[in-house]
């Protein structure tokens, strides 16, 4: 889960959900339920399902686990799942 996730996040082109092009500026954050990288819009409507604070909760319990990192350390992969990135 961990080891690709920051070129995957910062060349992301093209939202995973909806197809729209992301250019340089444009933020992009990691799906809580596919761990790909979204546009603001898709991450809006992902944040309205009914099952996204359990989905949120199951994700940073198994990305700790994984990482051995906690959820909000900036560098880490889990933080990105709640904090939008844009490319470099």
């Amino acid at each position: 889960m961990e080891s690709a996730w920051e070129k995957k996040l910062a060349c992301a082109s093209q939202c995973h959900h909806c197809r729209k092009t992301l250019g340089p500026k444009d933020p992009r954050i990691l799906s809580v339920f596919d761990h790909e990288p979204v546009c603001a819009a898709c991450k809006r409507v992902e944040e309205k399902r009914p099952d996204y604070a359990d989905r949120s909760k199951q994700m940073i319990a198994g990305c700790i686990a994984e990482t051995g990192r906690p959820y909000g350390e900036p560098a880490g992969y889990c933080f990105h799942h709640f904090c939008p990135f844009t490319c470099k």
